[in-house]
């Protein structure tokens, strides 16, 4: 089975102004005294109440700086909540950043390796997999080499087809359905809706409506960390859309800084087939 619930769950950064100071600094500049150094929080999510589980489809949408990576990071457990609970029962495969981590010293075939190992692979089902990775890839005895060799697209083209190689119960997708050349598009794109198919759960982020239209069930749209509006896709995007016609500059990005108020966890959220009406 898989299951994703999130109970009031928020995140929040707290950090210093000064930063990367030397001791000298520190001592004779008392960036010790939290008069003179304050800590700053910033509330990146708040109030989050999302269930999900087997068969559901839920795309995230929102500007940039919305929170909607963050509440991918979030649901995957790199951030741990700092309110509230987040619940999740199943394999999570989380899909963002595919191309950070690679051992550029090492050659392709070990990246693979590496690279597996992390994603939760054994050696003897690795093994299975290591030709059809090497065949989609497409990079032939570039393989052979060290991948600081390696163009950006050849190295996204190696980092999508190990991360996509396994067998995901709760998927976690994050703006990677448009990686690589125009050749390498049409596969990655199918191999996305395979992957899709075979999992469980997905929770998707993307700034492509109509791709959340097309593939979700659920929709969730965030703003400044909350969410404003979920439900069928198509009334929510149409809400969301509604929000950014008059004016798209003016939207606020980024999350909520520590003398902001966070907002009420008693207000309303936004009525889909109000906005878009």
């Amino acid at each position: 089975m898989a299951r994703m619930d999130l109970t009031d769950a928020g995140l929040t950064f707290s950090l210093r102004k000064s930063r990367n100071v030397t001791l000298k600094q520190y001592l004779l500049k008392g960036l010790f005294l939290s008069a003179y150094n304050p800590r700053v929080n910033i509330h990146a999510l708040h109030g989050i109440n999302l269930s999900a589980g087997d068969g559901d489809r839920v795309g995230v949408i929102g500007h940039n700086g919305a929170g909607k990576s963050t509440l991918l990071k979030m649901m995957a457990g790199v951030y741990p909540p700092t309110r509230g609970e987040v619940k999740v029962t199943g394999k999570v495969c989380s899909l963002f950043e595919i191309s950070l981590g690679f051992e550029m010293e090492a050659t392709g075939w070990e990246n693979i390796r590496y690279r597996g190992y992390l994603q939760g692979e054994t050696p003897k089902t690795l093994a299975a997999k290591m030709r059809e990775i090497a065949d989609f890839c497409e990079l032939g005895d570039f393989l052979d080499i060290p991948v600081r060799f390696y163009s950006a697209g050849m190295l996204v083209r190696l980092a999508f087809s190990i991360a996509t190689a396994v067998e995901p119960e709760i998927l976690l997708v994050d703006e990677v359905l448009s990686v690589g050349d125009a050749a390498f598009m049409g596969k990655a794109r199918q191999r996305m809706k395979d992957m899709m198919s075979r999992s469980r759960l997905m929770v998707m982020v993307s700034h492509d409506l109509n791709s959340i239209r097309e593939m979700c069930n659920r929709a969730v749209w965030l703003e400044q960390g909350r969410v404003m509006a979920q439900g069928d896709p198509r009334a929510v995007v149409e809400a969301y859309k509604a929000s950014i016609a008059p004016v798209s500059a003016a939207h606020p990005v980024g999350g909520r800084m520590a003398d902001e108020l966070p907002p009420a966890d008693d207000a309303p959220p936004v009525d889909p087939a109000a906005a878009a009406a």
